[in-house]
């Protein structure tokens, strides 16, 4: 059966569930929907927000990453190899857009450029035999808009640009639909242990929950949970990454992803395209301690416009949709710490940077592996219920171009958000989805209502009625647009 989407009111079913994963984002979802596979444990996934995917999985550069320049031999370098395999397979079967523009790592000066055959050699030691080195004359052919002065590249073909906000809701609505109940506004005060039968108990916002095993997947707050265990292994340290993102017309500027020479902070200022039709900036690297300090600055936007004249000059004389800020889960190592401990049935997945989206699927297969290692009886694995989410991708048919689909449904025909174009029947499914939406925000990462250059100043006020409880169905219409 179907588990329980509950965003408010006291938990009160007291029966423990055989795992609780904390933590709704792309990684977390991804456990959980790894572990529906196994119909006999009672799983909960466990958010402190009050959507899926709502912390850093929302703010992120959107990337499939081929892993060519993770560093050798580490865990993460081998679960991002797996995940772009594994998510470029789930992202077809189940409609999340994928474009595979691939990458061009430009040097910008003889230090860069000598930099580059070591990075085509990294990429070798890391399984992808794909980078070649070219100059500046393919380059240029390939990126006419580039700025002046770069002196060469290296071409990476099968890095690719995904959307970010389809991929955990997949994996949650296809949890959910297998049987995982999931708890959103349920922040976990603290954890008790009873090392009998009951194990965890998690105190949450809304109340109890109790838990055989834990996974703690909460990312810029997977150390805070570690400690509620009796751990205290690592610390995470919030790195905030701001972006640009510029209108449409910009697209034709750029045909790859643009990077830059990496440093020890990251992979520096990009230049991308988005499976939206739009192009990002950035992100910025700044480490902070405060975990909630997703605004922008002047200082890091004007850093970023700076690195943007230099990478594609044209590109600022575009317009401006948005700009946001994401916070990146750094710790002191250079690899993922994902960690079992046995004696108190827990895992802790830390650590996970921006490449957790790409491994997100061989994480969740990697701490599957964990827990049955330290006792967790799985059971024999089922298939998993299909899902189709709806495509948001630019670049792929959307309801509005379907005149099939329109005359079934003339939903699909109205149009509610100009901007991106997008129909009160595509509005009124995300309403009525396995795992709908609470606010205006979910609406946006749903549908990509009120995304685009007025940022919902035309269709919010409506969108905003609908979502207030306005609603009400009639012949299959929603009345209240």
């Amino acid at each position: 059966m179907p588990g329980d989407v509950t965003r408010y009111g006291p938990l009160q079913d007291a029966r423990p569930y055989d795992v609780v994963v904390v933590g709704a984002g792309v990684v977390g979802a991804a456990i959980a929907r790894e572990l529906a596979r196994h119909r006999q444990l009672r799983i909960a996934l466990v958010e402190a927000a009050g959507d899926v995917g709502d912390g850093t999985s929302k703010a992120n550069t959107a990337i499939l990453h081929t892993g060519f320049d993770a560093t050798p031999g580490t865990l993460e370098a081998r679960l991002v190899r797996e995940g772009h395999r594994l998510l470029s397979a789930y992202a077809a079967e189940c409609g999340i857009p994928v474009e595979p523009v691939g990458a061009l790592l430009v040097a910008w000066d003889e230090e860069q450029l000598a930099a580059l055959p070591g990075l085509a050699a990294k990429a070798d030691r890391n399984g992808y035999d794909a980078a070649r080195l070219i100059d500046a004359d393919e380059l240029y052919a390939r990126e006419p808009h580039l700025g002046p002065g770069a002196l060469g590249a290296l071409a990476v073909p099968d890095e690719s640009i995904v959307c970010p906000f389809t991929t955990p809701l997949a994996y949650a609505t296809q949890a959910v639909r297998a049987g995982v109940d999931l708890h959103l506004n349920a922040r976990v005060l603290s954890v008790s242990w009873d090392p009998g039968a009951t194990g965890h108990t998690l105190h949450t916002g809304r109340g109890p929950l109790h838990a055989r095993w834990l996974v703690n997947a909460a990312g810029l707050h997977a150390d805070a949970v570690d400690r509620m265990l009796g751990r205290d292994t690592f610390t995470v340290t919030p790195r905030r990454g701001q972006l640009v993102v510029f209108d449409k017309p910009a697209r034709d500027l750029v045909q790859h992803i643009l990077l830059p020479v990496p440093t020890a902070l990251g992979k520096g200022v990009l230049v991308a395209p988005t499976v939206f039709g739009n192009v990002l900036l950035g992100p910025t690297a700044e480490d902070l301690d405060d975990k909630t300090a997703t605004h922008s600055t002047e200082e890091g936007l004007a850093a970023l416009r700076a690195q943007g004249e230099k990478i594609l000059p044209e590109l600022l004389e575009e317009e401006v949709t948005t700009v946001y800020a994401g916070l990146r889960a750094a710790t002191d190592e250079e690899d993922y710490r994902i960690d079992s401990w046995a004696e108190r049935r827990s895992v802790t997945v830390g650590g996970i940077r921006s490449t957790g989206l790409t491994a997100s699927l061989a994480i969740a297969a990697h701490v599957t592996g964990l827990l049955a290692e330290a006792g967790l009886d799985l059971g024999a694995p089922t298939s998993l219920p299909p899902v189709h989410m709806p495509n948001l991708g630019e670049r792929f048919p959307r309801p509005y171009q379907n005149p099939e689909r329109i005359a079934a449904d003339p939903d699909y025909g109205r149009i509610v958000c100009h901007c991106e174009r997008v129909t009160l029947g595509e509005i009124r499914d995300a309403l009525a989805s396995t795992v709908p939406p609470a606010g205006l925000e979910g609406l946006r990462r749903r549908t990509r209502a009120r995304a685009g250059r007025c940022q919902g100043f035309h269709c919010g006020a409506g969108l905003r009625e609908l979502l207030d409880g306005e609603l009400s169905r009639q012949g299959g219409e929603l009345r209240s647009w």
